[in-house]
């Protein structure tokens, strides 16, 4: 039982996710686990740490001052950086975070650092665009890229990579196979042009589960870890490592016509009793879930939330629940999904536990 707002990160899962994701790989294959996010809204640092115990290959992060985090917090492994800016590259070297670069700009930027800072076989990794067209270079001028790099003494290229744009959804299934295509013909050029062969990574969750073939030699999985996929009944093999849940501190009993909350959104149509949970939109529980969108779990029972979602407090209806003020709330946990509240509101679990605001406490389960 919680008696505050708190965000149960459950290590069991954790670890029960990565097994299952690396019982779907070949044995030589590396798991690379993105811990950007806070660890998808959880903890990068304490799931980190658990994970190198279990002996990951490798992490990814989104930017380079997450990677020090790490890095500050004892986390020894590869560090790879999705999308580094310019201005902190020598934060990366100073901690030895390995950038991807993406463009000519990047790509520029980062030989002049090592040049000028007499680095020899600094790891980084070259992103090519296949399709996404987010980030990366054009795939087809990989052989020119591998050139350029040839006698570039300072850098040492540890991976090549690319990102699939809909591995989740099999109606796209030929404009996935189209990305893994122009990702073999870019592999293929840049390797003969190159001398050698780096790592390859292309598969995140979605493409392991649907596009074995399309593993190489290294996969990035984050949402999985984490207990989700897109496709829910590849969900139901993993098992979800946040359960976020809170107290009632109030109930009312409102008169039929009575209001409750801002702009008065919500009109009683009789007799209610109200209750009143210490979590808000600032705690990431978007005002989306207002006005019956979302619901919570009490004593298992279901209340819907009524009114407009307040910054730091949200408001249901348990006119039907024997509760009292102080019980547990179950805002979303391994049997009531995060991505079952977030579908109500027509979004993803993704954008529902990244939001999870930092003043939330988090509690480690093992």
């Amino acid at each position: 039982m919680v008696t505050e707002t708190t965000l149960e990160i459950n290590l069991s899962a954790l670890k029960k996710n990565f097994l299952f994701i690396k019982s779907k790989l070949a044995s030589e294959t590396l798991l690379l686990a993105v811990v950007k996010a806070s660890g998808y809204g959880s903890d990068a640092i304490e799931v980190a740490k658990f994970l190198e115990g279990l002996g990951i290959d490798y992490f990814a992060v989104a930017y380079i001052s997450e990677g020090v985090e790490l890095r500050n917090a004892g986390i020894k492994s590869p560090i790879l950086v999705l999308h580094p800016q310019v201005s902190n590259f020598k934060k990366a070297i100073e901690f030895n975070l390995e950038p991807s670069l993406y463009s000519n700009r990047v790509l520029k930027a980062f030989i002049e650092l090592s040049v000028k800072l007499g680095l020899k076989n600094y790891p980084v990794h070259i992103k090519f665009n296949t399709g996404l067209n987010r980030l990366g270079f054009p795939y087809e001028s990989s052989g020119l890229i591998a050139k350029s790099l040839l006698q570039r003494k300072s850098l040492k290229i540890k991976s090549i990579f690319s990102h699939l744009a809909a591995s989740e959804d099999l109606n796209e299934k030929s404009f996935t196979k189209l990305q893994i295509e122009a990702f073999d013909k870019a592999s293929r050029s840049f390797g003969l042009s190159y001398g050698e062969m780096p790592i390859r990574h292309l598969s995140n969750t979605s493409g392991v589960l649907n596009f074995p073939s399309a593993n190489y030699e290294m996969v990035r999985c984050g949402i999985g870890l984490y207990g989700y996929d897109n496709n829910s009944k590849k969900t139901s093999f993993l098992c979800p490592v946040a359960s976020l849940k809170t107290i009632i501190s109030q109930i009312h009993e409102i008169n039929k016509g009575e209001s409750v909350g801002y702009n008065r959104a919500f009109f009683a149509n009789g007799v209610k009793k109200i209750a009143t949970l210490p979590i808000g939109h600032a705690d990431g529980i978007d005002r989306k879930y207002g006005n019956g969108v979302g619901r919570v779990v009490i004593r298992g029972a279901v209340a819907p939330i009524v009114g407009n979602v307040c910054m730091d407090m949200i408001m249901v209806d348990v006119s039907n629940i024997a509760c009292s003020e102080g019980d547990e709330v179950v805002i979303f946990d391994e049997t009531t999904t995060a991505q079952d509240l977030s579908e109500k509101a027509g979004t993803i679990a993704y954008e529902l536990l990244t939001a999870i605001s930092k003043r939330i406490k988090r509690k480690i389960v093992k």
